[in-house]
């Protein structure tokens, strides 16, 4: 049984800049609410230079803000090269005023940066606390290694304007995994706020197919957005190489954000190995991972939740710079049994790389390890959503499915 709410609203903000995490995670959020609540309807502003490439369900839509890229040193540049980037922030952040002027959320949920990029929600929030929308900023359970982040944020003053707006902070991660904020100086008031919601369940949507969906057995291997995934995929195709024993079907995607060369010249170079299959894309990820033997991936947020959602055996071999963010996680996985990891110049030999490959598909599932794998974040926020909502005077009743 669904609950019915009157006319309740949410409003989303995912920046965007680098990849596909802010996005899909904000858009699993979205799908999990709708599905539980008639009557509540969720709008994601977003930054991603392919977010209408995505399936919506009803009631969640989003509103595209113009895009902003972050390069491989940290720095960002409007993805319209011939507009200026303090055009390009000032035009973002009139759009998600304006949004949120129009829209008149009752939760306000921001992804990963608390007061967006180069600051451009905080006029923003400072509104939405004025006229009494809760306002929740949501986290990784990893966000970066704490010298990083500690840097990162000293700079804006970010703990104290976290203090100051915020009504809560959801830690998408179950606290005896990873605190995001460890290492810092947190003020007992930002401490108070946080909830360990656990990690986002993902499931295969309904309806729409993959169209790359195989009855096969393969290794899928998936670098998220691609935009610095082509050294992975290099270092798969060149253990194929290396290595005639390895006979192990595998389906490689790309990513949309991958550079048109490295593109190119995987395509090329897959087109080669007789086990390979290379393709750029899929908007129906979960289909592909819930069908494969077992995942090597960078291990992002997303595809880690993936992994664990489908129980799948995985080799992670993450990025180590410009942040540590994926390198911790994995190691933090690995020390618990859940997947197996190699450090990018480990991956880089080919032999260690075809060794690996051969094992993982009968290496254990995470499910297998021991550990409780601490899924249920989305019906954590479920349930927290509409204790909220109710107490706004969103009245709730029980109705049938759609």
């Amino acid at each position: 049984m669904a609950r019915r709410l009157e006319d309740a609203r949410i409003l989303m903000y995912s920046h965007d800049t680098f990849g596909l995490g802010h996005l899909r995670r904000c858009r699993t959020i979205a799908h999990a609410l709708v599905e539980d609540y008639r009557g509540l309807n969720i709008l994601i502003i977003s930054g991603a230079t392919i977010a209408g490439a995505f399936d919506y369900r009803a009631r969640v839509d989003f509103v595209k803000i113009p895009s902003v890229i972050k390069l491989r040193n940290g720095e960002y540049t409007s993805l319209a090269s011939h507009i200026d980037l303090q055009d390009t922030l000032k035009m973002r952040e009139s759009s998600i005023r304006h949004t949120a002027e129009t829209f008149q959320p009752d939760i306000f949920i921001v992804d990963k940066e608390p007061m967006g990029l180069k600051g451009e929600i905080e006029e923003t929030l400072a509104y939405l606390k004025s006229r009494g929308t809760t306002l929740v900023l949501g986290l990784r359970e990893i966000m970066d290694a704490p010298h990083l982040l500690e840097a990162e944020w000293k700079r804006n003053s970010v703990m104290q304007k976290i203090d100051q707006y915020y009504d809560s902070i959801w830690v998408y991660g179950p606290p005896d995994f990873y605190d995001p904020l460890v290492g810092l100086d947190v003020p007992p008031g930002v401490r108070r706020k946080m909830d360990f919601v656990g990690f986002l369940q993902r499931s295969v949507s309904k309806g729409k197919n993959s169209l790359n969906a195989r009855k096969d057995d393969y290794i899928l291997v998936t670098t998220g957005g691609g935009g610095d995934g082509s050294d992975l995929v290099h270092d798969v195709m060149n253990a194929y190489e290396a290595d005639e024993s390895l006979t192990q079907k595998a389906l490689v995607v790309l990513g949309p954000y991958m550079p048109a060369a490295e593109r190119a010249k995987l395509v090329k170079k897959g087109e080669k190995i007789p086990y390979i299959e290379v393709i750029e894309f899929d908007n129906h990820m979960e289909e592909l991972i819930d069908g494969a033997t077992a995942v090597v991936a960078m291990g992002g947020y997303n595809t880690y939740c993936e992994i664990l959602s489908f129980d799948k055996p995985a080799l992670i071999v993450p990025r180590v710079a410009p942040r540590e963010e994926q390198l911790l996680r994995a190691r933090r996985a690995s020390e618990l049994g859940l997947i197996d990891m190699l450090l990018p110049e480990q991956s880089a030999d080919p032999s260690v790389m075809a060794e690996t490959l051969k094992r993982l598909p009968s290496r254990l599932p995470p499910s297998k390890s021991g550990c409780n794998m601490h899924l249920e974040g989305l019906d954590h926020i479920s349930r927290t959503v509409g204790t909220w909502l109710d107490s706004r005077g969103r009245h709730l009743s029980l109705v049938g499915a759609e």
